[in-house]
């Protein structure tokens, strides 16, 4: 029996959990060692017994003979189809989703390569990323891979936007935080979202990408918090709270400098960055359209005001701790998707239940957007026709 029965529901967010060689056979070969000498990397791997360790967990046939009855409370590495591909459709079958946008977990914020001097080992990290992620994804089509563009370089992006559409990404993410020098609403940008929109797939952020927490909040002369992973690099209560500030910047600068208008067909998705935010967002954007539309002419060219381009072009997942049923009745319909986080332990064990809670007094056709038309609108031609509401997961 799966998790989900009797409707399609789509999951906007689940993971790849890597191992530490990962991205070792699509790495250019030219600058394989430097990615080998980062600091990043050296930390991340360690040993590798952790490594050997989880491959001897996943080939265990004792231990695999309780994955389909485990398929939500195991986590991480210990989770089917959590780094070995074949695995995965079978975790879809078990889950019951309609589909998964899948994304990377050890190459979240490139390593922060976007902010060096080696852009071309920058670019090259992405472009094994992208290949890795494509490769994974390519034994299932409900598996639907996020390719990631470093906005560093102008050219640079443009190549790499090119090769992941051409590899057969169905969304292409890019960093929340601004890039050094330049806004990522740069015209220069343009051809990027241009071949989004050709393509008609969509525009991806995602945790990892965001300005951090300035580390002097930590300095507070009591013990440092561990998170809930028991360890210290992860999010707690204070450096949780900026997650979002990037994302509403970055989108902000691109609805008022008219990226969207310039493509509006291109649809943007805030993933796993929470969506509490988004109402007084939209209304904050709305009172600067207000303040600014005497002096500032790009604001008179745009064409609604930015609360309704939002709607139209935007789209969030709540994690399953917020009130997901008031973030949808004061920003709109149209906005929230569904996401499972699958295998990380933040996604929980039942998010299914999270939400339906939070939504229990939210109208049912809200709750069918939320499930699945946001996600199909989101998505466009990243997700076949046949996929979006497959007749074999509606109840009769």
């Amino acid at each position: 029996m799966a998790y989900v029965e009797g409707r399609v529901v789509h999951d906007a967010d689940s993971h790849l959990m890597e191992l530490g060689d990962c991205l070792d056979a699509y790495f250019d070969p030219r600058f394989r060692a430097a990615y080998h000498a980062l600091p990043y990397y050296r930390h991340k791997i360690g040993d590798n017994r952790w490594a050997e360790k989880a491959r001897e967990r996943q080939d265990d046939a004792e231990f695999r003979a309780g994955a389909d009855d485990n398929i939500l409370l195991r986590k991480n590495y210990e989770a089917l189809g959590a780094f070995r591909r074949e695995d995965r459709p079978r975790t879809v079958d078990l889950l019951g989703f309609a589909s998964q946008l899948v994304f990377t977990t050890f190459c979240l914020g490139n390593f922060g390569l976007d902010d060096g001097d080696d852009m071309g080992l920058c670019y090259a990290a992405a472009q094994a990323h992208n290949r890795m992620m494509t490769d994974f994804c390519s034994v299932d089509r409900r598996l639907l891979a996020t390719a990631y563009v470093p906005l560093a370089d102008f050219e640079r992006a443009r190549v790499a936007a090119a090769e992941a559409i051409q590899l057969g990404a169905k969304a292409l993410m890019i960093p929340s935080k601004c890039p050094r020098g330049h806004s990522p609403s740069h015209t220069a940008f343009d051809p990027v979202w241009a071949m989004a929109q050709e393509a008609g797939i969509p525009i991806l952020f995602h945790v990892g990408g965001e300005e951090k927490l300035n580390p002097a909040y930590f300095e507070n002369g009591m013990p440092r918090v561990k998170d809930f992973h028991g360890g210290e690099e992860n999010f707690t209560s204070v450096s949780f709270m900026p997650i979002p500030h990037a994302v509403m910047q970055t989108l902000a600068a691109m609805i008022i400098d008219g990226v969207m208008d310039r493509f509006p067909r291109l649809k943007f998705g805030a993933i796993e960055l929470g969506g509490s935010w988004v109402p007084s967002w939209m209304r904050f954007m709305d009172s600067a359209h207000q303040a600014f539309y005497k002096n500032e002419e790009r604001l008179h060219r745009l064409s609604a005001p930015p609360s309704e381009i939002v709607r139209r072009q935007v789209r969030v997942t709540p994690y399953p701790h917020e009130d997901t049923g008031w973030i949808i009745a004061n920003a709109g319909d149209e906005i929230c998707l569904f996401s499972s986080d699958f295998p990380h332990v933040e996604g929980g064990r039942n998010p299914l239940k999270r939400f339906g809670d939070s939504l229990a007094n939210t109208p049912q056709a809200a709750q069918a957007r939320f499930y699945c038309d946001n996600f199909i609108d989101l998505m466009g031609e990243g997700l076949a026709p046949d996929l979006r509401r497959p007749k074999h997961l509606i109840a009769a």
